[in-house]
């Protein structure tokens, strides 16, 4: 779970404001940085990775996969924040952090979801239906966004438990591309060394 300090509820009543006309934006605290700083693309690849979520609950699915989709999502939200505000020792009791007990839960969803389907004995081609296919794609973001996440980690400090939780994720969204493409009676394409040849 996340810490139990929560912000106050967002109010927006006006989307464009102009602060970023020069490409500089504005941090959870304040401070103004340029928009192609590591920073900013670690939470700006985390958000399309929320949206790629969102297109994988479009195309509907089990319960078994929907409902983790729809707590991440939300905790997604939550991880951007982290990443927006600096660790520091001020006011650090006030933030919302991603804990290590989220990366648990989703190892437990991981074993879970992993039972019920056959070993691998090649690795799997992104596709099958079309769930499967979104969460492949899902998962080659997420997968960047723990990059853009590394890259800033070597630069300034960030959370543990959200490159943790980041890692697990990515994980998660390629047990539950193999278990949509079983759920929906599309058979996974393996990978083949050397087929075109």
């Amino acid at each position: 779970m996340m810490s139990d300090k929560r912000e106050e509820p967002v109010r927006l009543t006006r989307i464009y404001t102009g602060g970023g006309d020069s490409g500089e934006t504005s941090l959870g605290d304040g401070a103004r940085v340029s928009k192609d700083d590591a920073r900013i693309e670690a939470f700006g690849t985390v958000d399309e990775l929320n949206a790629l979520i969102g297109l994988a609950l479009a195309a509907g699915g089990p319960t078994e996969i929907t409902a983790p989709l729809e707590r991440i999502q939300n905790e997604l939200f939550d991880l951007g924040a982290d990443l927006a505000v600096p660790v520091s020792s001020d006011d650090e009791k006030s933030r919302l952090r991603v804990t290590s007990e989220q990366a648990t839960t989703l190892e437990g969803e991981c074993d879970s979801l992993n039972e019920a389907l056959e070993p691998l004995k090649s690795f799997v081609l992104p596709g099958g239906s079309e769930l499967a296919a979104r969460l492949h794609h899902a998962r080659t973001v997420c997968r960047r966004a723990e990059r853009r996440i590394v890259t800033l980690a070597a630069v300034a400090e960030v959370t543990p438990a959200v490159i943790v939780y980041v890692n697990r994720l990515s994980d998660l969204l390629f047990i539950m591309a193999r278990a949509a493409s079983h759920g929906g009676g599309s058979p996974e394409t393996l990978w083949r060394p050397g087929a075109s040849r």
